[in-house]
């Protein structure tokens, strides 16, 4: 039986118009750093809360990890955590699924109900 493990690009509007655009994230922060920066279904909420507080537009990609074709490196991040990164391109066309989230009350992103 083969296991999936997911993994999760989180995009604010004017980087998933980009992503859009181009089939494939490019965004500031990856490219400065040299790969894209990517969360565990454990870590996405609270990259989501530190990262895209009072933002509108913010979309959420899951992506299985074993079929990226990039290299994925597990990689010390945010409090000592493991971080997946992807030393590759991240094609939106890959994803697993998608979605647009909607804002809470005060104004943050939520994630989907099946990722809480």
């Amino acid at each position: 039986m083969l296991i999936e493990t997911y993994v999760y690009k989180i995009l604010g509007a004017g980087d998933h118009a980009r992503a859009k655009e181009l089939g494939h994230t490019d965004t500031d922060l990856d490219a400065r750093d040299g790969y894209v920066h990517l969360s565990s279904k454990d870590q996405v909420a609270e990259t989501l809360a530190l990262h895209y507080a009072g933002q509108q537009g913010v979309h959420l990609y899951e992506f299985v990890l074993e079929r990226f074709s990039g290299d994925v490196r597990w990689e010390e991040s945010r409090g000592g955590q493991l971080f997946p990164h992807l030393y590759g391109t991240l094609r939106l066309s890959a994803a697993n699924r998608h979605w647009a989230l909607a804002n809470d009350v005060v104004g943050n992103p939520v994630l989907p109900e099946e990722l809480r």
